[in-house]
């Protein structure tokens, strides 16, 4: 399957398809030097794979997890290009999930004002959101995504198999963007994980997410209107994010996120489905901790932020919040009183008995 994302002359495609990792030759210019950032998390017979099908490879991997998107490692590959005599003519190609879309996206961005980037993601979180869009970036004193730019990709393959080494609790949170987008956008999709086993429809749910991300930056690339609701989930799920200091999955905090931001019927609804999945649905965080990070967020104006809210699956709403009404939709979910449990900040039976695998893919984007 392939699904354009169309936006004049930065219009690219997005291929869905089993193994096209493998195609990436065929399917992507890689005839020149590429630099093929990954991370430790990622299997490395994937970069691998993609730097046996470029002319001039350089493979760089960088530590998993948050702390990788920083100002620190977005300057190592800036200077392994600047070594390699990296000019506009070449590309940088990610391999792994969000944190290294996000990474090599904004060095793309940054190399010369602006050099080719493709996405290749490996996780589910990043093939049903992060990977489309154009939002690449590293965190800065603790506040996540605030340095960046708008840099789209001139390609992204999407290979599901690379998802067959994700630990499960790593699928499960990058099916949490998909659940968000089925609230906002698709009332279709967001059935598929009430009546049923979604596993059993996941190519459905990943193709179905990224044609509502496509039609909403297709519509509006720089966030001035309504791209402002894929934020859904991310204004209390950053500040868990942020509180958590990384025992949270992104996703995860993103399922945490959206509960507050629904009325009580839909609640009810939402958690059975993150109950079904084994998302977290409350944590043990300092709920003003919380709420400092939240207006700290990006989408924090004058002491208010604007929140998405949704009343009914496939559809959405923005609002303006005072750090006091944010205070109260944030208890629904950070109640004072787990402040005192240990040791876990993780609520859900589910979660915090994890899931023992041997695989070692991981999302990282924690």
């Amino acid at each position: 399957m392939v699904l354009p994302v169309r936006l004049g002359e930065r219009s690219y495609d997005v291929t869905l398809r089993p193994g096209c990792l493998r195609q990436a030759g065929e399917l992507l210019d890689l005839d020149r030097r590429v630099l093929v950032v990954t991370d430790e998390g990622v299997p490395p017979e994937y970069a691998a794979a993609v730097a046996a099908q470029c002319a001039r490879p350089q493979v760089v991997t960088v530590p998993a997890g948050e702390g990788s998107k920083s100002l620190a490692v977005l300057e190592n590959l800036l200077l392994a290009m600047l070594e390699q005599d990296f000019t506009r003519a070449d590309a940088v190609c990610a391999v792994g999930g969000g944190v290294v879309g996000d990474l090599a996206g904004f060095a793309a961005a940054c190399y010369m004002r602006g050099i080719d980037f493709y996405n290749l993601p490996t996780t589910v979180l990043a093939q049903v959101d992060s990977s489309v869009g154009g939002k690449t970036a590293v965190n800065l004193g603790g506040v996540k995504n605030i340095v960046g730019a708008f840099h789209q990709p001139r390609g992204v393959l999407i290979d599901t198999e690379t998802l067959s080494t994700l630990p499960g609790r790593d699928v499960a949170a990058g099916l949490a963007e998909a659940v968000k987008m089925g609230l906002i956008a698709d009332a279709a999709l967001f059935a598929l994980f009430e009546d049923g086993d979604p596993m059993s429809h996941l190519d459905d749910i990943i193709f179905a997410s990224l044609r509502e991300k496509a039609r909403v930056v297709s519509a509006d690339e720089r966030e001035q209107g309504l791209r402002r609701c894929l934020n859904f989930g991310h204004t209390v799920g950053h500040g868990i994010e942020a509180a958590a200091e990384g025992a949270l999955r992104h996703g995860e905090c993103v399922a945490l996120g959206m509960l507050p931001m629904c009325p009580p019927a839909l609640r009810a609804r939402l958690l059975a489905v993150l109950e079904r999945l084994g998302l977290p649905t409350g944590c043990s965080l300092d709920p003003e901790r919380v709420l400092a990070a939240a207006l700290h967020d990006k989408k924090a104006a004058g002491g208010t932020v604007t929140a998405v809210l949704v009343d009914e699956p496939g559809s959405f709403r923005l609002e303006r919040m005072t750090a006091e009404e944010l205070r109260a939709r944030i208890a629904l979910v950070v109640p004072e009183k787990w402040c005192q449990r240990e040791p876990s900040p993780l609520t859900h039976e589910k979660m915090s008995q994890g899931e023992p695998s041997p695989l070692t893919h991981s999302e990282g984007r924690v």
